[in-house]
Parts: C-alpha cells; sequence; structure tokens
C-alpha cells in the first residue's frame, strides 16, 4: 500500500503552511518523512538543504515535531518533563533552566511548573507538547493535528501561541481538520487526498483556481418578496427563493450591476442588512477538490 504518492512539496522559510486532508490521506506519514522520524521508500526530501535520509540527525536538530498522541512517563513533572526533553538534545543542565522557564512561561503554564503532566488538562497537555517540541529552538515546526480534541477556548489560545511563534520566525506546517481556523492561520494550504497533493498554494491562490462563479449574498431585514422581485427583473431568473431572509445565489454580472441592484432597492424602501460578493471558504473548496478515497 502507497501512503505517500509523489508529492512535490515546497515550504517558504516563515510560511505558515496548512496540510489538510481525510483520515488516511497520508499526512502523517508525510510529517514523520519529513521530521527524519521515517524513512521513505523512495523520493528524497530536504530541510533547509539538509536530506532526510542521508542526514536525519542534524535534521532532527532543526525540526521540532509535534505528534497527534501526546505521550508522557508516569510519575513526571512539567519540568521533569521538558528536561529529559532537553538533556536528550544534549542542552547543559545550566542553559536546560533557563530554557524550560522561558519555554513554560511562551506556553503560559509557569504556574503548573511541579504539577504531574497527568494531572494537567487536554489543552494544557498540548501547550506542554509544543513546549517540549521547541526546547532545541527549532527553525521548523512539524506540528500534527495540535488543535484535536480541545475545547473552543484552548484552540483560540493554541491559534494564538501559532501566531506568536510565526512571529518569532518560526515556519510552521501543520495538519488539522478544524478548516475555518486553518483558513485563519495559515499562508498556504495544501489538500491531500489518497497520497497525493491535490492542490496548493497560498489562500487566494486557492479560492481564485477553484472559483467557478461569483456569488451573491444577500440579507434583508423583511420585504424578502419584494428584494426576490427586484432580483427577479435584473437578472431575469425565475426562482428566488430567499431563506430566513437571506439569500445566496451565483451571479456573473459587472460591479455595475450590483451596484445598480444595491441602489434599485434601497430606492424601492428594502431594507438591506448585508449585500456583498461571497467566496468559497476552506471547506466549500476541500469539498470541492475531494472525492473521498482512502488509502
Amino acid at each position: 500500500m502507497t501512503a505517500v504518492d509523489n508529492l512535490s512539496l515546497e515550504v517558504d522559510t516563515g510560511a505558515i503552511f496548512g496540510l489538510v486532508g481525510p483520515n488516511g490521506a497520508g499526512k502523517t506519514t508525510t510529517m514523520k518523512i519529513l521530521a527524519a522520524l521515517l524513512t521513505p521508500t523512495s523520493g528524497r526530501a530536504w530541510i533547509a538543504g539538509e536530506d532526510v535520509s542521508t542526514n536525519p540527525s542534524r535534521v532532527r536538530q532543526l525540526v521540532g515535531y509535534m505528534p497527534d498522541f501526546f505521550g508522557v512517563y508516569d510519575d513526571l513533572k512539567v519540568d521533569e518533563y521538558l528536561d529529559f526533553y532537553a538533556a536528550s538534545y544534549g542542552i547543559p543542565v545550566r542553559e536546560r533552566r533557563m530554557i524550560i522557564g522561558d519555554l513554560l512561561e511562551l506556553v503560559d503554564l509557569s504556574h503548573k511548573r511541579q504539577a504531574y503532566v497527568d494531572s494537567l488538562s487536554r489543552g494544557m497537555k498540548q501547550r506542554l507538547c509544543l513546549a517540549r517540541s521547541l526546547v532545541h529552538d527549532p527553525a521548523l515546526l512539524i506540528l500534527d493535528e495540535p488543535a484535536s480534541g480541545l475545547d473552543p477556548r484552548a484552540r483560540v489560545e493554541m491559534r494564538e501561541l501559532l501566531k506568536e511563534l510565526k512571529a518569532m520566525g518560526k515556519t510552521i506546517i501543520i495538519s488539522s481538520h478544524i478548516l475555518p481556523e486553518l483558513a485563519e492561520l495559515c499562508t498556504h494550504i495544501g489538500i491531500m487526498e489518497a497520497g497525493q497533493l491535490v492542490i496548493n498554494g497560498t489562500n487566494e491562490e486557492i479560492v481564485e483556481h477553484t472559483r467557478t462563479g461569483r456569488i451573491l449574498q444577500i440579507k434583508v431585514m423583511n420585504q424578502a418578496d419584494g428584494a426576490a422581485l427586484i432580483l427577479q427583473e435584473e437578472l431575469g431568473l425565475t426562482e428566488m427563493p430567499f431563506l430566513n431572509n437571506c439569500l445566496d445565489i451565483p451571479f456573473s454580472g459587472s460591479d455595475e450591476d450590483l451596484n445598480r441592484i444595491l441602489t434599485r432597492m434601497i430606492k424601492d424602501g428594502i431594507p438591506v442588512i448585508s449585500f456583498s460578493e461571497g467566496k468559497n471558504n476552506l471547506e466549500d473548496i476541500f469539498m470541492q477538490v475531494t472525492k473521498g478515497v482512502v488509502q
């Protein structure tokens, strides 16, 4: 079985690249290869010019990997947990103390320094795992489903933390099933299915590439029938079903046409709440370019 099939991908320094795909698409396998934790059966991959197959030790110094499953030894306290991983990277004891303090402050866990890891909430464990991936100050972070299982507040905290890491100059590759948050956070998006990269680029490039036409979105306070009549006359359509005073319709006209329709609605006393051109969101694009195939 082929987990990753002829994937070609380039991530710019300083980018936040979101890797999207259904379960079984090959996201985790791709991430493990890039983190030098899994040797590819064919093909090559480089991190900052270092080949992951021929120089895995150097690659692991460049990469901070956060797996989708949080594993921990029993009876470890938070600072002991980070100290263990810092020691595994050969960081001297004196430096480890300062690094651990800085990381706990970064992920807002300083008050949990002496707490047992098993006592932490899911969100705190995720932030601790992120701190673990930063102990050796890597240039690239590879985060596999970092928001998985988090409540809304914890997801917001994780998102703001990743924005802060980007501002610090980190390059980030992140996978997630929470597509709206990826769209807000990431500078670039790649969609995988059945081991292949279906589409990738900046958010704007993907929207433009997958756009099949313009969408007109209208919301009125009331008088939906009057608004529908105007649209029928202006656009020549026979049916204009408003749902809860809201309407999304395909639109192939010009900006001048939009201005004329809005002007007429206001002139005729239609209480327009919003009148805008809609765009495909990441969920729409995901459904459009994938077929639900898994490996």
